[in-house]
């Protein structure tokens, strides 16, 4: 299968049913048997994906790419074998991030449930068109990144969290601190984005956001 067809629920997807890492092998850039560079595609999907992983605090080596040729079995031996000692030492999904079993359920479903909007924004936002890997590498650690990144997906993966948790129980800005891990000051901010956008409204009596 074309790598250009890798699909970014397939790596969430793979997470959320406790896999402890994601394996991506493609031909090797602008060597693409298909003509369709869909493995140019596959380097754009991965490193957005593994800036997906950072921020719901996974390791993101538990995602990797390598470009190779359908000749190179022995690379490929060597380089799957290191995958797997690297995932062996990173440990199980979550456990080894300090995450327990509530909250990695927590962060994979407000990530599922979004992946038609990121692979949207992956898309039409974030596809960038290099030559060479260091180059997307340069592009996904810069500040431009950050900046898009943290407007266009950050904000919305914490929102979502935040609505899970709402469609269980009525909570204040505490309480969904303490679940989440957020500060305060950042529920407070995206409590009020969300109250603008009319998903929660809050409750006076209980003195608790709720789903509006």
């Amino acid at each position: 299968m074309c790598t250009g067809r890798v699909d970014m629920s397939h790596i969430f997807h793979a997470y959320s049913k406790r896999v402890d890492g994601v394996f991506i092998g493609g031909c090797r850039l602008n060597e693409c048997n298909y003509n369709t560079q869909g493995n140019f595609h596959a380097l754009n999907l991965s490193l957005f994906s593994k800036k997906i992983i950072e921020h719901l605090d996974l390791y993101p080596q538990r995602l990797r790419i390598e470009f190779m040729s359908s000749g190179e079995g022995q690379l490929f031996a060597q380089v799957v074998n290191d995958f797997a000692h690297k995932i062996r030492d990173l440990g199980p999904l979550g456990k080894s991030e300090g995450l327990n079993e509530d909250m990695l359920n927590l962060k994979m479903k407000a990530v599922l449930s979004l992946i038609p909007y990121l692979s949207l924004v992956e898309n039409e936002r974030f596809r960038a068109h290099f030559n060479l890997f260091e180059e997307y590498e340069e592009f996904y650690s810069s500040e431009e990144f950050n900046e898009l990144f943290r407007e266009l997906v950050a904000d919305k993966l914490e929102i979502n969290q935040i609505m899970l948790l709402l469609r269980e129980n009525p909570l204040s800005t505490e309480e969904i601190s303490d679940i989440t891990g957020l500060s305060s000051s950042d529920i407070s901010r995206l409590l009020n984005k969300s109250a603008e956008y009319g998903f929660i409204r809050f409750n006076e009596k209980q003195k608790r956001f709720a789903i509006a």
